[in-house]
């Protein structure tokens, strides 16, 4: 079966040593992926009420070579559950558990699962992974509908607004409902369709609350839900001894980008997306120690992202809708923190300057030439 994700081929090299997590958003196509490792798999997902009573029941189909449970982090004792399988059937199959939540989040008493597993996050599709699609697609169409795979291959306006109204409702009343014991659903649901319009920004729990009219509290918890089930993601900022970083702020971004009704501010979520599925993936496949951050002093100075890797960064991005000069923020930085290298990447065509002083470059090819893993 020809692979359409770039993960396939890690996930393959691990699951002949140990059992593979996939975690990722709800339809970003963890499921498609783990029935495509091998065309012999047996699917057991747990929110089907009668594979649901199969696993309880230790009914499994063993004479397959994988096993692919899905979801099953939703059972309360699901690490102990699938600690058991893998004990005394991992020398017989294969076992791939997929879940559209942080499966390393939601645990107990420690990981008793230590040493049997490898995890990997699922990301949207990335321009990078474009080619090899089925059907052609360009960087103009994952701008407009997003990486997720069925409104980016379907391309319908009208089909992608009731697909972002039908996975609200999914993440909000499956996801939430059945992992967290909150009473406010109707709230949180809320909170995810104003989520965003905040993007980009310093994020501001008292500002949400007083949308809301609930406590500041309230909303950092329920902020804190939606990232744990993959809906969004929190960056921190980075500091250097010689400028008055901001400490405390985050910003926050949307697996979704497309959820984004600015454009500007799309397009710097997308680029977002694209840097956290490199980070993620030298962590999950290389086991280095990645941050994705942006950098901000007091003056309110500012460049969108930096890369840090074991603890240094690497190099620095800043977001452009049109093909500008170069933003006096990447001197200013240049001169004053470790940041070797400064990208301004745009979409438009226009590439000039050199990294150490700040490179202006299309960013389809900033993926392609300066992402390469």
């Amino acid at each position: 079966m020809k692979q359409i994700r770039q993960l396939a081929a890690a996930i393959e090299e691990d699951l002949a040593k140990k059992m593979v997590f996939i975690g990722g958003p709800r339809q970003v196509g963890k499921t498609t992926l783990a029935k495509s490792l091998t065309v012999d798999e047996a699917y057991l997902n747990w929110d089907f009420p009668d594979d649901r009573q199969r696993i309880l029941k230790h009914e499994l189909p063993t004479k397959y070579k994988c096993l692919v449970l899905d979801e099953i982090h939703k059972y309360k004792n699901w690490r102990s559950l699938v600690k058991g399988y893998y004990d005394k059937f991992h020398e017989k199959f294969r076992i791939v558990v997929t879940g559209s939540a942080r499966l390393d989040h939601f645990r107990k008493g420690g990981d008793s699962l230590m040493g049997r597993y490898h995890y990997y996050r699922l990301h949207p599709f990335t321009v990078d992974e474009l080619p090899l699609l089925p059907k052609k697609r360009t960087l103009q169409d994952l701008f407009n509908f997003g990486g997720f795979p069925e409104p980016l291959l379907a391309q319908n306006e009208r089909e992608l607004k009731r697909w972002h109204n039908e996975r609200i409702y999914r993440v909000i009343n499956d996801d939430v409902r059945d992992l967290q014991n909150v009473k406010e659903i109707s709230q949180i649901e809320l909170l995810a369709t104003i989520l965003p319009t905040k993007v980009g920004s310093p994020l501001s729990f008292r500002s949400i609350s007083e949308d809301l009219q609930v406590a500041p509290r309230t909303v950092e918890s329920w902020i804190g839900i939606l990232d744990n089930l993959y809906y969004i993601y929190r960056i921190s900022p980075y500091g250097a001894p010689k400028i008055r970083a901001v400490k405390k702020e985050n910003k926050l971004y949307m697996w979704d980008w497309s959820q984004v009704e600015d454009l500007g501010t799309r397009f710097e979520n997308m680029v977002a997306g694209h840097l956290l599925k490199y980070c993620h993936y030298l962590e999950d496949y290389n086991g280095e120690k990645m941050e994705l951050r942006f950098l901000r002093d007091t003056d309110k100075r500012e460049i969108d992202f930096v890369v840090i890797k074991n603890k240094k960064p690497i190099f620095a991005v800043e977001c452009k809708t049109g093909e500008k000069q170069l933003s006096p923020w990447i001197n200013y930085f240049k001169m004053r923190t470790p940041i070797p290298k400064f990208y301004q990447v745009h979409l438009g065509t226009k590439d000039f300057g050199l990294p150490e002083n700040g490179r202006v470059i299309p960013f389809e090819k900033f993926i392609t030439e300066c992402l390469g893993v």
